[in-house]
Order: C-alpha cells, then sequence, then structure tokens
C-alpha cells in the first residue's frame, strides 16, 4: 500500500515510511534447535523411516569397520516396506510372514549375487532400530555384510498391534557374471548367497 507523506505531519510522516520499510524487510528465522533425521518417532500415523537416512547411518558404520558404503536401490525399499506392513497386520515379526525371504527376493526384480535381511519391532526411531540390530550378533553380521552396496528399509505402523512399529532392512549385491578366465567363461548358475539373521542359504 502506498502511503503520500504531504497530509501528514513531518514525524508521522517517518514514522509511517518506517514502519513499512521495516515490514517490507521483516525476516523471521527459526532458531529452534533440529534434531538429526535418525531420532525422528516413527511410531504415528503417516511417519515413515527415511531411506536416505538410513544408507547415511550404516555407511558411516561400515566405513568405520573398512567397508564400503551402500545406497539405497527402490527395488530393495519396496520389498522391505511391503515386508513391514505384512508383519504389522499378522503382529508377528517373522523373517516368513509376506513369504520367504528367497521368493521375496525373487519376486522384487532385484537381481541380487548376496543379500541380507533385518527384520525388528517395537523401535521408534531409526537410532534405536540401528542400536538394536548393532547389538545383535547376527543382525550385525548383516550390517556388516562385505560386499554388500544398495539397501531397502521400510516400517509399517499399527498402533493396535503389541510392538507399535515393525521394521525390514534388507542389504544386498547386484549379481555379477563371473570374470572372463583362460579365454572361456567360468560356468554361472545363478545361485545367489542368501543370508537370514546370519544363516547361509544358497538359491
Amino acid at each position: 500500500m502506498f502511503l503520500s507523506s504531504r497530509r501528514l505531519p513531518p514525524l508521522l510522516a517517518a514514522l509511517t515510511a518506517a514502519a513499512v520499510l521495516a515490514g517490507c524487510s521483516e525476516t523471521v528465522v527459526d532458531t529452534t534447535p533440529k534434531s538429526p533425521v535418525f531420532y525422528n518417532r516413527i511410531d504415528s500415523a503417516g511417519a515413515t523411516v527415511d531411506p536416505q537416512a538410513a544408507a547415511s547411518l550404516i555407511s558411516g558404520y561400515r566405513m568405520n569397520k573398512g567397508l564400503g558404503t551402500v545406497t539405497v536401490d527402490p527395488l530393495l525399499n519396496k520389498m522391505a516396506a511391503d515386508q513391514a506392513r505384512a508383519m504389522a497386520k499378522a503382529d508377528k515379526v517373522n523373517h516368513d510372514v509376506g513369504g520367504s525371504f528367497q521368493r521375496r527376493l525373487a519376486a522384487s526384480g532385484f537381481d541380487a549375487g548376496i543379500a541380507a535381511e533385518n527384520v525388528g519391532a517395537g523401535y521408534r526411531t531409526l537410532a534405536e532400530a540401528f542400536s538394536g540390530w548393532r547389538d545383535s550378533p547376527h543382525h550385525n553380521a548383516n550390517m556388516l555384510k562385505p560386499g554388500v552396496t544398495k539397501i531397502g528399509i521400510g516400517t509399517a505402523y499399527a498402533p493396535n498391534s503389541k510392538y507399535k512399529v515393525y521394521w525390514s532392512l534388507v542389504l544386498a549385491k547386484p549379481y555379477e557374471r563371473p570374470a572372463v578366465v583362460g579365454g572361456g567363461p567360468l560356468p554361472a548358475d545363478g545361485s545367489t548367497v542368501v543370508s537370514i539373521g546370519g544363516a547361509v542359504i544358497n538359491r
């Protein structure tokens, strides 16, 4: 709005102009400290885990142990989310609730050379889930599995269930054909090494 100073006393006109300028340049800065995303609560309707934050957290942990980093894969992410929802619906923590891990992996469309899965329930934040898996020898071995480069992670909230929040983490490495040795290709049987809670299964 434009104000004319001709009809106002000089002091009032100056104060009005200053107020208008102040209003135009005022900036509000939120100085509230932000907690890291891996402390965000998942135990509420519509809340989901941040896959990129999970990849960053697990990558940092792996790097500290001399291992390679991981990135998020959309196929594995969907697979993990589906498993979390299946467990929430059944109110049960089990690798086979949504079908066997091997079958779910094959159905995901991700061609894996190595694959492992951690499931859990009751963790309210990514930090809690990570700590729980790290403190479990079998789950920790999966997070530190050599060679894996991709992850998918999913959560499901079921307020009327026993554990409230259900988690699935899939870690994998894409299948790579064996290198050519001695002028001819090595036989490739297409098998996949699958690990569930530390137990290795060949597909």
